[in-house]
């Protein structure tokens, strides 16, 4: 049965201030496609941040739209333990570093973030990288703050592919009638 104090959580979800909605996808659509920076490597930046922030709303979600792009599951696990994966890049780890020191509360980054992003990454691609966490910090604290409740598509892949390495639905499971059936992409929510 859900917490009491989440037992309205939907009056108070985005939808309900419809300006409010439209506005936030109309940045999603500038900030998350492939531009300088590939889309992939801008949603593992937002689910670093995710990670650092503590939001397993925003970490299913993050995750699962990585497996819709075509990432491997074993990728998205790896993302847990990047540092030392040889699935990513030196310029993913630095991109990486960036999302999880600024995903803290208080920021971590440090002008050594910046040394490490140069070496692979222009003024803009920087410049992109710190949209995505900004969106995330948003989304992070919005569904957070809200226990928000995750849809089930990205539950199931999340309890499939993200327990494994110690993710937790916690808050975000709902009652059957809170669920939505389908992730945002999937609803075509970015595209309205």
């Amino acid at each position: 049965m859900q917490s009491e104090c989440y037992k309205d959580r939907q009056n108070f979800e985005m939808g309900n201030w419809p300006e409010l909605r439209e506005s936030m996808n109309n940045l999603f659509k500038l900030v998350f496609p492939t531009r300088e920076v590939s889309g992939e490597l801008k949603q593992f930046v937002f689910t670093a941040a995710s990670l650092a922030s503590g939001c397993l709303h925003c970490q299913s979600h993050g995750s699962y739209h990585l497996h819709m792009i075509g990432v491997s599951d074993e990728k998205i696990q790896a993302l847990w333990t990047y540092q030392t994966s040889e699935l990513f890049s030196e310029a993913e780890r630095a991109a990486l570093d960036l999302a999880f020191a600024a995903g803290v509360s208080p920021n971590a980054v440090e002008p050594e973030n910046y040394v490490k992003l140069r070496k692979h990454f222009t003024d803009i691609q920087i410049i992109e990288l710190l949209a995505v966490i900004a969106c995330g910090g948003f989304l992070n604290r919005w569904n957070d703050t809200n226990g928000t409740v995750t849809d089930q598509e990205s539950i199931d892949f999340a309890n499939n592919v993200l327990r494994p390495v110690g993710w937790d639905p916690g808050k975000h499971v709902g009652e059957p009638e809170e669920q939505r059936k389908a992730h945002p992409v999937t609803l075509g929510w970015t595209k309205k």
